[in-house]
């Protein structure tokens, strides 16, 4: 029997795939909009195994400080790539690249059950345009049919739910701009390297920090600049949402109301978090204004989705580097009724017993690259 959970994360191959290599080591590439982020792993005895990572900041190849959003040129980009491959001491060329949620959208279509998987090629373009705001010859398009749902032990013994439609099926959408793909394969060629894929992100860090859960998962990857929230059932991605807030926001709000520089305010940031800071008693409540409101906004999307699909969402997982804030574990666990964990991506990999405590601490950062390179190898 197929694994549903494969498929949904390697979505995007058929579209998004060049050439490739053979080599038996690859690098996940996460280029971000505050860091890039890469992870190169090989097989061995049948299992993926950790030859290096590391990450640089890309403020200052935008003079700005570490920290900040940026939006670099192509050039500089290429720059801040060379550079990190260079101190990690990445040794091959077999590469794989996310593609940011910003250049893409993701949505569901409903179709009849009737349909037939032959004809999708011709149907779903004509039905992507209702969604996409451009020209459909501007993006890239791939799609995936969602597994049928499946009545649950609750849905079965209560008359009283509302019947699902049988006569339906869910084909979660992907379009991706024309311009990025040509942009993410112009630096990988300035850099003398094979992208074997390009992939979305969320696909990345949902392969990374889940395993085979089949009852619904909500996960928070809390980046620098935006936050995205995604449901994962049965190994398919259900729902995709963005919270315009991340790290980056905390930092500037501090800076502001502390009326310190950002770079210090990013220091405050990383070393107290939620704690209690003697020098900065509002510190504290400064970043809770933003947490806050990520948690609001996730909450509307977990109950959106529990009654739209009479689910319970059953845990929800934390990523990315925003998550590291300390005291931002233990304020989503008092504040959602389900159990809540911070990813651990590493855990997929063998690696060396003295790095496991630094593995999991940065596990979160650098999960897109991980799930990156573990496809590449799959």
């Amino acid at each position: 029997m197929d694994n549903p959970f494969q498929k949904i994360v390697d979505m995007g191959k058929s579209i998004f795939t060049s050439s490739g290599s053979s080599s038996d080591s690859a690098v996940g590439i996460d280029i971000g909009t505050s860091a890039i982020k890469i992870v190169q792993i090989k097989k061995k005895g049948g299992k993926a195994v950790l030859e290096t990572y590391g990450s640089i900041a890309l403020g200052p190849y935008a003079d700005m400080e570490i920290g900040r959003v940026t939006n670099l040129e192509i050039e500089k980009t290429i720059l801040a790539l060379k550079e990190v491959l260079k101190q990690s001491g990445v040794t091959t060329t077999s590469s794989a690249l996310s593609i940011p949620s910003q250049s893409s959208l993701i949505f569901l279509i409903d179709l009849p059950a009737t349909v037939r998987e032959s004809d999708l090629k011709d149907i779903i373009p004509t039905e992507a345009r209702k969604y996409i705001p451009v020209p459909i010859d501007e993006v890239s398009l791939d799609y995936f049919i969602l597994p049928r749902k499946q009545s649950s032990f609750e849905e079965s013994n209560n008359p009283d739910l509302p019947e699902r439609d049988a006569e339906k099926i869910e084909v979660l959408v992907v379009a991706i701009q024309n311009e990025t793909i040509s942009k993410y394969q112009t630096i990988v060629k300035q850099c003398d390297f094979v992208a074997d894929f390009f992939e979305l992100e969320i696909f990345s860090a949902v392969r990374a920090n889940f395993e085979h859960e089949l009852s619904p998962v909500l996960m928070i990857d809390f980046g620098a600049y935006k936050t995205k929230l995604s449901i994962v059932e049965f190994g398919s991605v259900k729902s995709f949402h963005t919270i315009n807030r991340g790290g980056a926001d905390i930092t500037e709000s501090i800076s502001k109301s502390l009326s310190i520089p950002f770079a210090k305010a990013e220091e405050m940031k990383k070393e107290f978090g939620l704690l209690d800071n003697p020098l900065e008693k509002s510190l504290p409540e400064i970043i809770k204004s933003h947490t806050d409101y990520v948690f609001s906004e996730t909450n509307s999307v977990l109950l959106n989705y529990e009654k739209k699909y009479n689910k319970t969402i059953s845990k929800i997982i934390l990523t990315g580097g925003g998550t590291l804030l300390k005291g931002f574990k233990e304020s989503a666990v008092s504040t959602f009724p389900v159990e809540v964990v911070t990813g651990n991506p590493f855990a997929k990999v063998g690696a060396p017993a003295f790095l496991e405590k630094v593995l999991v601490s940065t596990g979160p950062e650098f999960a897109i690259a991980l799930g990156l390179a573990l496809r590449k190898l799959q």
